[in-house]
């Protein structure tokens, strides 16, 4: 999915720069290039903020453009590559390092107080959105990954679907209890969750590993990974989740997960997300916590969604910062915003949300509120290179669940081509 908005050029006018910083009603207003990852509710949300944005700032006009999660990277390192980045960058924290550390997104810190205005920020918010001591990107909200679930499908097949503190053990058995009472050809409990990296983060977490150290190495070992995947592949052999082809489909999107396709009763996602699969699926939904060791830690964890940068080579980042505290601290923004980028990080900004949120809006924000007893602290800042690692995990576990490499094969090609990630940094 891809939007553009497209509006006739200005004519710069030379004599204003005789002027100096005044600016006569005539010139030229300031462009700014917006892009971001996310679905299609989240760009009609997008692109009325910025509408609203434009009305009251008639010297800057911003021109937008979106696409999947899949394909934004690539894109935006083409872009980058092209020295044509746009000046407010959509940035997630297992890219942020990177981008930061190559000089591709500029420190934030000189704007805060000023044009920025996130004084009221949690200090966690700030420090997960920082590299290196600086800041570089505001967070749009905090989100978790969870589980959405069509509970209807779960109960029609007379299993009860999972919930809040389901052990992984107890997920198996209800996903094989489902495809046992299936009728329907097809269609599954579950998504395949072997390749989700937030999924197997999660599940790392509650026995007491990381998916990183904090020096930016692996933080846990083949034997682990191999258990990962064969319980998955017990999963698949028992008809509890989708085949590798349907799994196949997904592009780390909502609209081509299998439980919008219609081939499963539910998929992994961030609580964000929730908003776009209830768009778009008919039969309503919830959502649930991700499960859990009985005796196992406290592994899920509140994430700063959807963080906001500048990059480094824009002519107007005044404009750009601009535009990122209109989204994030401004009433009117954050309104058009809602919660689908995540709950807001301001309690101001959450308190001002509150009424008028609608029952999905409002499930999302009772979600990470319900999560609180399973939450522990925020994992180690993902290193230089995650991103890759990241699509490195999701082809390994496709080669397992094809059966082209089996468990303890697939973890050792992991870590070979993980470890020689890592080293190029």
């Amino acid at each position: 999915m891809t939007s553009f908005k497209r509006r006739t050029f200005l004519n710069a006018m030379a004599a204003g720069l005789a002027f100096g910083a005044y600016r006569p009603s005539w010139a030229a207003p300031d462009r700014v290039r917006m892009f971001w990852w996310g679905s299609n509710d989240r760009a009609k949300r997008t692109e009325n903020a910025v509408k609203a944005f434009e009305a009251g700032n008639p010297d800057v006009l911003v021109d937008t453009e979106s696409a999947g999660w899949d394909g934004y990277w690539p894109r935006l390192a083409t872009q980058v590559a092209g020295r044509n980045a746009p000046d407010m960058i959509q940035m997630d924290p297992i890219y942020m390092r990177e981008y930061a550390r190559r000089g591709t997104i500029a420190p934030l810190d000189k704007f805060v107080g000023t044009l920025l205005n996130i004084q009221g920020f949690d200090k966690s918010n700030l420090e997960s959105c920082s590299v290196d001591g600086a800041l570089y990107g505001v967070n749009a909200g905090v989100n978790a990954f969870g589980l959405v679930i069509d509970n209807n499908a779960w109960r029609e097949r007379g299993v009860e679907p999972p919930t809040f503190g389901t052990t992984w053990s107890d997920l198996l058995e209800k996903s094989k209890a489902f495809a046992t009472a299936n009728k329907k050809p097809g269609f599954y409990a579950l998504a395949d969750g072997s390749g989700v990296e937030p999924v197997f983060e999660i599940w790392l977490r509650s026995q007491g590993r990381e998916l990183y150290t904090a020096e930016g190495k692996l933080g846990f070992d083949r034997p682990l990974l191999s258990t990962w995947f064969r319980y998955w592949a017990a999963m698949r052999d028992g008809g509890g989740c989708v085949t590798p082809d349907i799994q196949a489909l997904s592009k780390n999107a909502v609209e081509s997960g299998p439980l919008t396709l219609g081939h499963s009763a539910s998929d992994f996602g961030h609580s964000n997300e929730f908003i776009g699969f209830c768009e778009l699926n008919k039969a309503p939904l919830s959502l649930t916590g991700i499960p859990v060791f009985s005796d196992g830690e406290r592994s899920n964890y509140l994430k700063p969604s959807q963080m906001f940068s500048v990059s480094s080579g824009s002519k107007n980042p005044e404009a750009a910062v601009k535009l990122i505290n209109f989204m994030v601290a401004d009433p009117v923004g954050v309104k058009f915003l809602g919660v689908e980028r995540g709950v807001p990080a301001s309690q101001v900004m959450r308190n001002l949300l509150s009424p008028s949120l609608n029952e999905n809006e409002r499930a999302t924000v009772d979600f990470i509120s319900n999560l609180g007893p399973y939450v522990g602290k925020l994992p180690p800042a993902p290193p230089t290179g995650a991103g890759e690692i990241s699509i490195l995990l999701t082809r390994v576990s496709q080669e397992v669940g094809f059966g082209s490499a089996t468990s303890d094969e697939g973890a050792a090609s992991y870590f070979d081509e993980a470890d020689a990630i890592l080293q190029r940094r």
